[in-house]
């Protein structure tokens, strides 16, 4: 039998609990999760029936993955888009469309609407919003009042579609804005046609504020290059000139850090009798293998691709 439990990450994440057999051993699979406040979901579940073994990801499980306070992180984020406005610039926010926009735009509903601030919002990321107003009982309590109460965040005059559109007539206007667009990674879609409107104007601004992979254009960017290399209109290979600032804001993470994650293993109830840590690069999944093992005195290991173990 099994049982979904709130996991805290994205709309529909869950915290997978297995009973096997007729009581045998009892498995928790943790997914994704964030064991941490946010302005859309409640923590991740730690309290079970029973839990022989866990099974925990450990995507910032490293000794040094460490995110700063939601609140600093909120802090940074409306620091930064009111000096690049306040410049005449325009704020692009590379986000997936569900989980992080939604995050990012009860901050911007927050702080930013009585600023004179228009969010736009291309791509998927207006239906993927309608659909978490569909589900408010696995939303943040205070996010589920204001929908039934007909008041949903995300419904604001201040969130305007960019469909039908001209993306290029909202770049060269002189409207103070924020854009909201997939991918969140720049790996293609309405962020990296906004990018190239965007780029060769130093007032303007990308502002990161999730993980961008190793091979990604936003890593590249991220990591400081000025000249990086993208299709023009006719498919051909050019090159784009990066001219605008950039800032990496983190503490929105759907993934737990460091001290979430250990903070979950000791709260769980019951306490497990093994930990089994996965889906980290590197050294990760051994470093909190390790990490866990001094807190909970218990059985630890850590487990790659294609590895098997028994679990009686």
């Amino acid at each position: 039998r099994f049982t979904f439990h709130n996991a805290g990450h994205i709309l529909g994440s869950s915290i997978v609990h297995l009973h096997i057999g007729e009581g045998a051993h009892n498995l928790v699979y943790s997914g994704d999760i964030k064991y941490g406040r946010t302005n859309l979901f409640e923590p991740a579940d730690v309290r079970y029936p029973r839990i022989e073994t866990l099974l925990i990801e450990s995507t910032y499980g490293g000794r040094n993955d460490i995110q700063p306070r939601i609140m600093d992180a909120e802090a940074e984020l409306i620091r930064t888009i009111k000096m690049v406005t306040d410049r005449r610039g325009k704020v692009l926010i590379p986000v997936f469309a569900v989980g992080r926009s939604q995050e990012i735009m009860l901050v911007l509903e927050k702080y930013l609407q009585n600023e004179g601030i228009t969010v736009y919002l291309d791509g998927m990321t207006r239906e993927a919003s309608a659909i978490h107003t569909v589900y408010p009982e696995y939303l943040r309590r205070n996010v589920q009042r204001r929908i039934l109460q007909n008041n949903s965040p995300f419904e604001n005059e201040m969130f305007k579609n960019v469909v039908g559109r001209d993306r290029k007539s909202i770049v060269e206007s002189d409207e103070k804005c924020v854009i909201l667009a997939p991918s969140g990674m720049l790996s293609g879609g309405p962020s990296v046609e906004f990018l190239k409107l965007m780029a060769p104007d130093e007032r303007n601004a990308l502002m990161f504020v999730g993980y961008q992979s190793t091979s990604s254009l936003g890593r590249r960017v991220q990591s400081g290059e000025k000249e990086v290399p993208t299709l023009s209109e006719g498919r051909k290979l050019s090159s784009m000139k990066i001219n605008l600032s950039v800032h990496t804001v983190d503490g929105f993470s759907g993934h737990s850090d460091r001290p979430q994650l250990m903070a979950f293993c000791r709260n769980l109830r019951p306490k497990p009798q093994r930990i089994i840590t996965m889906h980290g690069d590197d050294t990760k999944p051994d470093d909190l293998a390790r990490g866990l093992n001094k807190l909970l005195h218990i059985e630890t290991r850590s487990m790659m691709d294609l590895d098997s173990t028994r679990l009686k």
